[in-house]
Formats: structure tokens, sequence, C-alpha cells
């Protein structure tokens, strides 16, 4: 798995318990998935979030802590994308969260589901 992107946690990004809010951080982890799943299709993309797998909080984040984004291809079909992601803590490397499964499906111009075109040989290349 490759960890592109980075965020900071800010005091605007914590809960009333001085943690990481776990709706920010599922956003960010949307935003980062389709990104780099419509970086992979290139041209041929709509993209929406279909589906989340069961999301495993292993540990908190605080203030001050600096978390790097990870995502790979786990599967694809003709219209889908399947990703995985992992959120870690950039200095310990701690996982705050785990998601095994996130799938975007592909749409044309009126809404419904459309081929992709993306070939994926079973492993992510990066």
């Amino acid at each position: 798995m490759e960890f592109y992107s980075r965020k900071w946690v800010k005091p605007e990004n914590l809960n009333p318990y001085g943690t990481l809010f776990g709706g920010q951080l599922l956003s960010w982890i949307d935003e980062e998935a389709v990104i780099y799943a419509m970086c992979k299709l290139g041209k041929n993309r709509h993209l929406v979030t279909k589906f989340m797998s069961e999301i495993n909080f292993v540990s908190s984040a605080r203030q001050g802590d600096i978390l790097e984004m990870g995502v790979d291809i786990t599967a694809c079909g003709r219209s889908s994308i399947t990703l995985r992601a992992e959120v870690r803590n950039k200095i310990t490397k701690q996982t705050i969260i785990s998601i095994d499964r996130i799938v975007f499906v592909n749409l044309d111009a009126q809404g419904r589901s459309a081929p992709h075109e993306y070939v994926w040989q079973g492993q992510d290349a990066g």
C-alpha cells in the first residue's frame, strides 16, 4: 500500500473529547480514495461511492498529529473499482483506521452504471 496524502489534525477536526472526529476522518478517506480511483481510471470516470465495508477504528489521533492515508486497488469490475484504505500516524506508524472495501461505481451522463474501461492486472502498481 502506498501512502500518498497527509493531514494535520487541527483544533477544528476534534470531537468534544479532544480526539479526531470520526466523521472528519471518513470524509478525508472518501476523498483520498476517490481521487486515487479517478487517477487510475483516467478520462472515463464519474465516480460515486457505492459502499464502505466495516470501518475499524484502531486508535485515536489527537491535535497536532500528522496522519498519512494509504489506498490500493483490491478488485475491478466492468463499472466498479474496489479499494482498501488505511490511515496511520506518520511518526509512530500506528494504524488509526482501516477499511477493507470501498467500492466506487462509474456513472454515465444519465446517472446509470457505465463501463470505465480500466484494466486492472490484479495488483496495484501505484
